[in-house]
């Protein structure tokens, strides 16, 4: 009788989930059929502003009352004086502002050889490498000051963001109340739009570094919090054990057996705690923080796109290498040494650094250029490359000709269609299919999640502009997606073999085409920009006279490319499997985002085919790096079973490694969404008509409920497409096995 009884449970219970998932489709697409045929009401294509909330009002009072009835304000402003201390001394120190201590602008030959000696110590000699080098490149292409007034604020909020994250992820491990409670609240602030962080700090903290220091705190705070917790609670019990049957307190628990054990944990939130201030104080030039962000800001305000690259290429190679010195403090153990070592052995590295800095203090005091390099010193090429975008790579008739193409063809018959059908169905309609879509793939419980979630779009009385917001992000990351997944199977795939034409249109085909594509173009853009440079750079020399021959001029220019094509197709021509694609993935994610609105403007003017071409790139990062995890991770008796079974190479990746790789991918698709939803927001500053467009013109004044409510929206719909995919990932993981 048990079995009889137990057995229609499971199929009651899916088809139930069928049918109310088939119900709410059904009923989304008849209220979507009557729009079109102009048969629905008013009132149910969109929600009448009768019935709108005043939420914008009530967030507003809800902030004022914190702000001035609680005195938050005189609050901020006290802990003000105590920040702009630091940061005055550290503006001091790194670029000689004229403030306490009076001892700067410390040499950047000083800082360079540092950074060379941790790098030594922290990897060798290729960190060393790329620790100095680093330093070495920013002085010696001029822009030393502007790189130090962004360190200036980094070297404050990084420490303050990694104290702030450490305390409270200890205190989320001690407390399972503040864990449930500073869950949530993460994931907003993970999620919510850069431009909400900036209005309430211009508010708290007035313009300037200030504001851009606690926004830029703000920002980074998150991972640190979520990777303490999880390494304290990853402390194997038997460490804890042993620590108890010492006899340590509570404190020295802490101090000397969770805190060490959960050391590979906590300084990988550290290095996302750098990488995030690095990307904030970047953008926090919206709010009037000086330095490599403002400089690139009003380089794009005036079209040069060659300066753009040469800070651009400056905040990489920051950001490569913080990372990489951070990811190596991360995999290095602690060294012992007998004891009776002597002291100098034992910090040796510690001692050249102090030797290395004060020895070039004194060497700046006799030349100048080891302090600091001048206007006329640096090797800048900037204006060069700048001069062959506009007159030369710009005016190619082909390039215009294929960008022209493209630009009539995805703005008529992809992008505007696909934005005007998503803004034509009705709004109970659109959550329907929301719905419906959590609930098939995720569960009820994520159904009712995204319910709430986008009942919070409607009735915040912006659903045509978050509407807009979903278009720019679906549409670039499905564009994405069509680019990055074939790359990242040739990237993942055998080496490269012959393209064969002989057996019609396959995988393999199309993957061998893509490749060929992809290696030269690349290749081909790095020798166009780097012969135009050279060329310029021999033309300044005065190597052509004042008129240069036409013919002659061209001679050169091709020779010069052929030569980089050359070299670049032979000392790159190794690595451009995996390993190429996942150096350009890391090289794009740390790239100024704002950086990728320049070539859209110039390529695409300001359509909508721009905003995704800027949105597509940011999104594709994920993606690669995924599917290349994905497809290599399949287990290796799977593939063999598939060669031993004679499966052809399109039939294995259809119908095994696909398949296998898929929730992988799924976590790469939905770091795509999140990207492209950062993206959109900064896309704003090309004309966007969507939520960035109106949070961009909240900065403007003192707006603050509607900045949180639009804030709010763009970070529901994202929570909401988060937490489905990530669901569903994680439910099929479990199904395959993996």
């Amino acid at each position: 009788m048990a079995s009889v009884s137990d057995t229609p449970r499971p199929a009651t219970q899916g088809f139930t989930k069928r049918q109310g998932v088939m119900a709410l489709v059904i009923l989304g697409l008849v209220l979507t059929l009557a729009q079109w045929f102009g048969l629905l009401p008013a009132f149910l294509h969109r929600l009448p502003e009768a019935l709108v909330p005043p939420m914008q009002n009530w967030l507003d009072a809800i902030f004022n009352f914190i702000k001035d009835d609680l005195n938050l304000i005189g609050l901020t402003r006290f802990l003000t004086e105590g920040l702009q201390w630091l940061l005055d001394a550290t503006s001091n120190l790194l670029f000689g502002k004229r403030r306490w201590p009076m001892l700067g602008p410390i040499p950047w030959m000083s800082i360079a050889a540092v950074a060379g000696i941790i790098g030594y110590y922290l990897g060798g000699w290729k960190l060393a490498v790329l620790g100095a080098g680093t330093f070495v490149w920013t002085a010696l292409i001029g822009q030393w000051k502007i790189a130090m007034e962004t360190m200036s604020v980094l070297v404050v909020a990084a420490p303050v963001a990694f104290i702030i994250g450490l305390l409270l992820g200890i205190w989320a491990w001690k407390s399972r109340t503040v864990e449930l409670t500073l869950q949530p609240i993460l994931s907003i602030l993970q999620t919510i739009p850069f431009f909400t962080y900036l209005l309430p700090a211009v508010i708290f903290f007035k313009v300037g570094p200030t504001a851009g220091a606690v926004a830029t705190i703000i920002y980074a705070i998150p991972p640190m919090i979520l990777m303490t917790t999880l390494g304290l609670k990853k402390v194997p019990p038997e460490v804890v054990e042993a620590g108890k049957m010492s006899g340590c307190s509570r404190w020295q628990m802490l101090r000397y057996v969770y805190i060490p054990s959960a050391r590979t944990e906590i300084l990988v939130g550290v290095n996302q705690v750098i990488m995030l201030c690095l990307a904030m104080v970047v953008l926090t030039a919206f709010i009037g923080m000086p330095g490599l962000g403002a400089k690139l800001l009003a380089m794009m305000g005036s079209f040069k796109l060659g300066r753009s690259l040469e800070i651009g290429i400056t905040i990489v190679l920051l950001a490569i290498m913080l990372d990489r010195l951070t990811k190596a403090w991360v995999a290095k153990q602690p060294e012992h040494f007998a004891r009776g070592t002597n002291w100098f052995v034992q910090h040796k590295y510690l001692v050249m650094s102090v030797v290395a800095f004060v020895g070039f203090i004194i060497v700046a005091q006799f030349w100048d250029f080891a302090g600091e390099v001048g206007r006329r010193q640096h090797f800048s090429q900037g204006k060069a490359l700048d001069d062959f975008v506009k007159n030369t790579l710009l005016q190619d008739p082909t390039l215009k000709w294929v960008t022209n193409g493209l630009r009539v063809f995805m703005n008529n018959y992809v992008l505007i269609p696909f934005r005007n059908f998503l803004l034509s169905i009705p709004t109970p309609a659109f959550v329907a299919f929301i719905v419906a879509l959590a609930w098939h793939m995720a569960g009820p419980r994520q159904a009712l999640v995204a319910l709430a979630f986008f009942s919070w779009v409607v009735l915040s009385g912006w659903w045509d502009r978050s509407v807009i917001t979903i278009y720019y992000v679906l549409s670039s990351t499905v564009v994405a997606a069509l680019i990055a997944v074939p790359l990242a199977v040739w990237g993942a795939g055998p080496p490269a073999q012959k393209i064969d034409f002989s057996k019609g249109v396959n995988v393999s085909m199309v993957t061998g085409i893509v490749s060929l594509v992809f290696r030269r173009s690349v290749i081909a853009f790095a020798s166009f920009i780097v012969a135009g440079v050279l060329r310029y750079i021999l033309w300044s020399l005065g190597l052509f006279g004042e008129e240069p021959n036409p013919v002659v001029y061209a001679i050169v220019y091709w020779a010069i490319f052929a030569a980089a094509f050359w070299v670049f197709w032979k000392f790159t021509g190794q690595m451009m499997r995996d390993v190429f694609l996942l150096l350009a993935a890391d090289s794009a994610q740390t790239f100024p985002s704002f950086v990728y609105l320049l070539p859209a403007i110039m390529l695409f003017s300001i359509t909508p085919i721009a905003v995704l071409f800027a949105i597509m790139i940011f999104a594709m990062v994920p993606l690669l790096r995924y599917t290349i995890e994905g497809l290599r991770n399949v287990p290796g008796e799977m593939t063999e079973s598939a060669d031993m079974s004679g499966a052809t190479r399109s039939q294995k990746l259809w119908s095994v490694q696909f398949p296998l790789a898929l929730p992988t991918m799924a976590v790469g698709f939905n770091q795509a969404l999140m990207f492209a939803f950062f993206m959109t927001m900064i896309a704003a500053y090309i004309g966007t008509v969507d939520l960035g467009q109106e949070l961009q013109r909240t900065l403007a004044g003192t707006d603050m409920g509607k900045n949180i409510l639009l804030g709010l929206n763009v970070a529901f719909m994202a929570l909401t497409f988060d937490m489905v995919i990530m669901k569903w990932a994680d439910t099929k993981k479990k199904q395959l096995g993996l």
